[in-house]
């Protein structure tokens, strides 16, 4: 059926299978009247037939509209929905602390304090006994160890050898053997060798391995600062006198301490080298040039406003905080070199680090399929319903993550949002180093995505790029490692936001991998 404006009210046949409507399906009436003509049963009930029951929908460029149009609570095709509103800036706060999904799924952390929508629950944990869930903290504080034995466990799921799985059991066993002293009469010994099994599978199926990578400078390390025009357009500095102003406390009579003129420099910028130097980064032997380069520039830009004299005043007065403004432009320029670097991984894997929220204290989890109508409100929202996730509930800083993650559910074996400190990347930007922390890590079958999602407009942004080198590096010292071990290889993907919608597919993004 090829129809312009035809599928009105009134207009019911059971028979029709393909609709092609020549008008931009951007109007909620016309969404929900052709989407209730694909929905009529041909044979008026379900048959079980997947192909004969369902009703596809060609992706174009407003699907992801017509999704939320679907899956909005006054939706029509939808049975029921409930809508939780974004908490007000005025409501009570509270923090909870989500730990990782092995974690939870042992029942050694949670219950979460925090509302559930109806209709949605959390997975029942591995153990509800106390005993048992005792000896899994045990269990999980002997892992912990192993993360550091890299030769004996190089991956997660070298936990489940037989040699090491007896390791382990012998470690819980012996530190559970002087808390738990005799049994009392009736109780029933703790299959030990049990629960570690059960709680090392949990780990590895709730593990993606990531190793920790530091870079070493091995031999002669040299360092410097490039070249570069000084920005002084904001020091407008004038000449004035050293001078302090008392006042007699029995008279109220002021008066006027004259510092003495000090020492005059033969050259006007020797006032700005010498207040230079005094930094422990600054060797004048190997960066003379530049410094008097440097100088030469505020002098000139002080000889465009004052007299030699004005300038001489406003160098020897302000020295100290011409010589700081010149410092912070220079380590920004800093470069470091070694004759080369070392590669070091101290850890083949590592726990997932807990994640500290702030929510409304009355805010029930929403499940991460349901619409959000208002995307501005997005970071105030508790997120659910995670099947492939590694944390049990997770937020979002924008609508263009909330929209990667149902992705990342659909199409990877696992993902997580990284916390701060988990990968312990960091970047140069000016005179910082400040920590990178990717938006999402992914595993698929052949390999391990870090993904991070921006703008389309500040892909270029130096931040961004500086964020983006040193996550790539990583990506490739991590990929080598990988190599050794037999694991998967490390992509870095940097995906503008407007790819990002419930149409594509995991595969679609892979185009946007940063190679080195």
């Amino acid at each position: 059926m090829i129809h312009v404006n035809m599928l009105k009210e009134g207009w019911d046949v059971t028979n029709l299978y393909t609709i092609v409507p020549l008008r931009a399906a951007n109007a909620r009436t016309l969404i929900e009247q052709s989407i209730g003509r694909g929905l009529r049963l041909p044979y008026g009930k379900r048959t079980g037939v997947a192909a004969v029951d369902r009703l596809n929908i060609v992706a174009h460029d407003r699907f992801q509209e017509i999704v939320d149009e679907a899956n909005r609570p006054d939706s029509p095709i939808r049975l029921k929905q409930i809508i939780l509103d974004a908490p007000e800036s005025d409501l009570p706060k509270q923090s909870i602390q989500v730990s990782s999904g092995a974690r939870s799924q042992l029942g050694l952390d949670g219950p979460f304090n925090v509302p559930i929508a109806e209709g949605e629950a959390l997975r029942t944990p591995v153990f509800t006994n106390a005993a048992e869930r005792d000896v899994a903290r045990v269990v999980m504080e002997v892992i912990g160890r192993y993360e550091v034995q890299r030769d004996l466990v190089p991956t997660s799921g070298a936990l489940l050898k037989p040699e090491i799985q007896q390791r382990i059991v012998a470690e819980v066993q012996a530190r559970l053997k002087p808390v738990q002293g005799e049994l009392l009469p009736g109780e029933v010994p703790l299959d030990v060798a049990d629960v570690v099994a059960k709680t090392t599978e949990v780990v590895v199926q709730q593990t993606i391995d990531i190793p920790r990578i530091s870079v070493v400078p091995k031999g002669e390390i040299t360092t410097g600062f490039h070249p570069f025009k000084l920005g002084v357009g904001q020091l407008h500095l004038q000449p004035g006198e050293r001078e302090i102003v008392g006042q007699m406390l029995h008279s109220n009579a002021q008066f006027t301490l004259q510092a003495e003129s000090s020492l005059q420099e033969e050259r006007l910028e020797d006032y700005v080298v010498h207040a230079l130097v005094d930094y422990d980064d600054i060797d004048y032997f190997n960066h003379a040039e530049l410094l008097y380069d440097l100088a030469g520039q505020m002098v000139t830009h002080l000889r465009g406003y004052l007299s030699e004299p004005e300038a001489r005043n406003v160098l020897d007065r302000e020295r100290r905080l011409i010589a700081r403004e010149i410092h912070a432009q220079m380590m920004v320029h800093f470069w470091e070199r070694a004759a080369e670097y070392e590669v070091q991984v101290s850890r083949g894997f590592t726990e997932l680090k807990p994640c500290n929220y702030t929510i409304a204290s009355d805010q029930a989890v929403r499940n991460v399929r349901e619409t959000v109508d208002d995307l501005g409100r997005i970071r105030q929202m508790l997120f659910g319903g995670f099947q492939r996730c590694l944390y049990p509930l997770q937020k979002f800083d924008a609508g263009t993550e909330w929209r990667c993650a149902l992705i990342l559910e659909r199409d990877s074996l696992r993902w997580f949002k990284p916390a701060k400190g988990q990968f312990q990347i960091y970047y140069k930007l000016g005179s910082e180093q400040p920590e990178y922390v990717p938006d999402f890590v992914a595993e698929t079958v052949d390999s391990i995505l870090m993904i991070e999602t921006k703008a389309r407009d500040d892909l270029t942004a130096p931040e961004v790029q500086a964020k983006k080198d040193a996550a790539v590096q990583w990506c490739k010292h991590a990929s080598q490692h990988a190599l050794t071990v037999g694991s998967k290889r490390w992509r870095y993907l940097l995906v503008p936001h407007d790819t990002v919608n419930e149409s594509a597919r995991l595969s679609d993004l892979l185009r946007f991998e940063v190679i080195l």
